[in-house]
């Protein structure tokens, strides 16, 4: 049976690399920003801040895919190390090309674009390690817990840490990793009233549906991942 420094490791390997898969799936569907659009009643929201913006004029008059293909034009950018940002616009009602973003929030979706490049790299390690470790257990022939057992262990984890996160305050916890990550000389918090990348996401209510949206899709995946795992480790017997 594997010991506990090995297991544990393989653990935090794998719910890394599950929440990079569920990541990278979400990426691919925009963050299912249309649903968001409604259980959000984001579409509201825009008709009733982006006319109260101090720097940007008529993005009111967009309609529903209009902002729709805003939201996916920035968080593709981002997910191009910030390639293209400043260059984003709107078309407003009279058909002119406005620009969406000011500079500040370019710089931060820039510093936003760092931190998800970082991450992602960390997920391809923990999908790389998981795939080491399974092997060497395999040749090892050295069996894992059984699935319940693992997955009750991780989801425990997951479960203690949303429990202290709630408790704290959701919205407290993502102020201040703003405050830890990101330079202090660069503006992260936006009024709805002066940027039109706050407005579009109805921050910061938005993150809180596409985290947990994040969040399930990666038990899930965690899930086929530890059967998996318990799977190629089962000891095979000989003749």
């Amino acid at each position: 049976m594997i010991r506990p420094a090995p297991l544990a490791l393989l653990l935090g390997a794998a719910l890394l690399a599950s929440l990079y898969l569920a990541w990278r799936l979400l990426a691919a569907a925009d963050f299912l920003y249309p649903l968001w659009y409604d259980v959000a009643e984001i579409g509201a929201h825009i008709d009733k801040f982006a006319p109260q913006n101090r720097y940007r004029d008529r993005f009111g008059d967009t309609d529903r895919a209009a902002r729709e293909a805003a939201f996916a034009a920035i968080a593709r950018a981002i997910r191009d190390d910030a390639r293209g940002l400043a260059a984003l616009t709107y078309t407003d009602a009279t058909g002119r090309s406005r620009t969406l973003l000011r500079p500040p929030e370019v710089v931060h979706l820039q510093d936003v674009a760092r931190l998800v490049s970082t991450l992602e790299r960390a997920g391809l390690i923990a999908c790389a390690l998981v795939a080491g470790m399974l092997v060497w257990l395999r040749r090892r022939r050295t069996a894992l817990p059984g699935f319940g057992r693992l997955l009750g262990w991780t989801g425990a984890g997951m479960a203690a840490t949303t429990l202290l996160v709630l408790a704290i305050g959701a919205r407290k916890v993502f102020y201040q990793f703003h405050v830890w990550i990101f330079p202090d000389d660069h503006q992260w918090f936006f009024y709805y009233q002066e940027s039109l990348m706050s407005t579009l996401m109805k921050a910061p209510v938005l993150f809180g549906y596409i985290a947990a949206a994040l969040v399930a899709l990666a038990l899930l995946l965690l899930a086929a991942l530890l059967a998996l795992a318990g799977r190629v480790t089962r000891p095979t017997s000989s003749a």
